[in-house]
């Protein structure tokens, strides 16, 4: 009761911002404008049994990219399509909205929660960024998420068991061999007993998985079995 009347006069004070139109939320208490919701657009079947890309072609079972390329995690899904939720996510990321957290938390569990139930998770793993990037944003976004999910589902997250030891370059603008390259020895495991089976790594964008996968060669090493990954958002690939 406490935290929900602390939280109800933060929202007093401090409005809550529609995850869509940045505006203070209409009607006041909810996590996303009644008027806005529905311009988010959801990852609807078919989709690749890789990465869950949305698929043209219902006799297909897996997309383009994950045909040409060889993953090192078992499957994963996506909450929206990428265009619909590309600004929204661009401002949880880089200008301090981790209030929309709440909002993507609730439709992940609403409309994936059976997915990652049935995954049996020991732990939820959020992509870390690089202490650097930490200093000046404030926050990891993927970290900020995979709480809220954690919370709502009861499923640990374990967010210091993998750090990002070198200082990427953004992956948007990479072709894939780069980002390949450019995410060799990023990632560092940070414990000697890892005693997990199963994982979910959360991230905010996929687009061809060479993060998902550079995490994923480490996760293995350290003896993790099973590795799923649930994203925000999925873009259509190259």
């Amino acid at each position: 009761m406490r935290k929900t009347f602390l939280g109800t006069l933060t929202d007093l004070f401090y409005p809550r911002r529609c995850p869509v139109c940045d505006r203070a939320v209409r009607p006041f208490g909810s996590l996303i404008c009644e008027t806005c919701a529905e311009k988010l657009l959801y990852i609807k079947p078919p989709f690749c049994m890789k990465c869950g890309k949305e698929l043209n072609d219902d006799t297909e079972e897996y997309c383009g990219d994950c045909k040409r390329s060889r993953h090192l995690f078992d499957s994963g899904r996506a909450l929206f399509v990428y265009k619909s939720a590309a600004d929204s996510i661009y401002r949880f990321k880089y200008k301090g909205r981790q209030e929309y957290g709440a909002y993507y938390a609730s439709m992940a569990v609403e409309h994936l929660g059976t997915w990652m139930a049935g995954c049996r998770p020991d732990a939820l793993i959020p992509v870390p960024i690089h202490a650097s990037k930490k200093r000046v944003r404030g926050y990891n976004q993927a970290e900020v998420l995979a709480k809220e999910i954690g919370q709502m589902m009861n499923i640990p997250v374990k967010e210091d068991l993998i750090i990002r030891v070198r200082r990427t370059a953004p992956m948007k603008d990479l072709p894939l061999a780069e980002r390949q390259n450019n995410l060799k020895r990023a990632f560092k495991i940070c414990r000697n007993d890892v005693k997990l089976d199963t994982v979910i790594i959360i991230d905010d964008i996929y687009t061809t998985g060479s993060t998902i996968d550079a995490m994923s060669g480490e996760l293995r090493k350290a003896g993790v079995k099973k590795i799923y990954f649930m994203a925000l958002a999925i873009g259509n690939g190259i």
